[in-house]
């Protein structure tokens, strides 16, 4: 497979980044996961994009079905009609199966042709809204007669009340059809306070996820933006972040400048904000003393304590270099974003059965 942008190369901004600066050069498909039944490696909602020139963009299994996935793209190509096709690894005959992938579930997938004539499946508005970090439903008709249609809705709290989840997609009824609704979330937005060495691998693998990453430091000598290319640095003291980014928008949050006051500014200027971590860089006696600094309340201290901030960061992996703290403080805002506890599948799944274990596993 050739890859235009190998970062976050299956997350969703990443994949209509990719389409968008060649939508009209090359004829395009999306491709959907729209029902699913048992075992699955991804789940309803998953898309992905294949182009005329035999490329893909993203994933819809673990990289086993693709190519074929792509066969029946060039077949929608052809035709211009939307088409689905099943995968049942239940099935002798099916290819499937007789991959050996082991799942053993069956897959849905919804193949739709993407052009000017059906508004590029909205697409384009969908990239917009998510540039400006507005929840989307984005709705897909599951065809009676080739038919390609969609439709894109902000995702409100009046959409839970009608039945549409505000997280996990859902197949819903409407005049004889049924429609795909994929509640789509903007990119968590993390924000970093420090730019030192060990923050460049931090904030690589923030990077890696598909997060928004923004830096602050104002120290002349570090965020210098050769070490730090996908994230928006501001180079000014954490009090006067606000005068440049919107800080609702933050969704979690690590102070390492390794200073203790640029540390308790952030933790000053972040402990009432909307967010859900705020990570400390240090071991628990210099939080206490950067919670010293910080001039908040004893009150608004033990509520963070009790709340969103996590010192010392991250979940322990072991190791001591900053690559190895950047996975572990990676994982835990994973973790906590995504609900999760943090522990390992295997522990969760100790006492069920093998179906179970399965379940279990893919069920993220």
């Amino acid at each position: 497979m050739e890859s235009i942008n190998t970062r976050a190369a299956n997350h969703l901004s990443t994949l209509l980044e990719t389409w968008h600066t060649q939508r009209d050069e090359r004829q395009w498909v999306l491709g959907t996961v729209y029902q699913t039944a048992g075992s699955s490696y991804r789940k309803p909602g998953s898309m992905m994009l294949c182009d005329d020139l035999g490329r893909y963009f993203g994933l819809l299994s673990g990289g086993c079905l693709e190519s074929d996935i792509q066969r029946h793209a060039r077949k929608v190509l052809a035709s211009g009609k939307t088409a689905t096709v099943r995968y049942d690894g239940n099935d002798e005959d099916d290819i499937s199966f007789q991959l050996g992938i082991g799942c053993g579930g069956e897959v849905d997938i919804l193949l739709q042709p993407i052009h000017a004539g059906n508004n590029y499946l909205q697409l384009d508005a969908l990239k917009r809204q998510l540039e400006r970090r507005q929840p989307v439903v984005f709705r897909q008709k599951i065809p009676t007669d080739g038919e390609s249609e969609t439709e894109l809705h902000p995702l409100t709290l009046g959409d839970h009340e009608a039945g549409i989840p505000l997280k996990r997609p859902m197949l819903t009824a409407r005049g004889g059809t049924q429609w795909l609704n994929t509640p789509i979330l903007p990119a968590p937005h993390i924000l970093i306070i420090g730019g030192g060495v060990d923050a460049r691998p931090m904030a690589q693998q923030f990077s890696n996820q598909g997060w928004q990453v923004s830096l602050c430091d104002p120290r002349p000598a570090n965020a210098r933006p050769a070490y730090f290319p996908h994230c928006k640095t501001y180079r000014c003291h954490p009090d006067e972040l606000p005068q440049h980014l919107d800080l609702n928008s933050i969704d979690a949050a690590v102070a390492m400048s390794h200073n203790l006051n640029l540390d308790a500014a952030a933790v000053r200027l972040l402990h009432q904000r909307p967010m859900q971590y705020l990570g400390l860089l240090g071991p628990t006696s210099r939080r206490d003393r950067v919670l010293s600094l910080s001039g908040i309340s004893g009150n608004e201290q033990e509520s963070l304590l009790n709340g969103i901030l996590r010192a010392p960061i991250g979940l322990d992996l072991g190791g001591e270099l900053p690559e190895s703290i950047a996975l572990a403080t990676c994982a835990e805002i994973h973790s906590v974003l995504h609900g999760k506890n943090g522990r390992a599948l295997s522990s969760q799944v100790a006492q069920t059965s093998p179906h179970q274990v399965s379940q279990v596993r893919h069920d993220r």
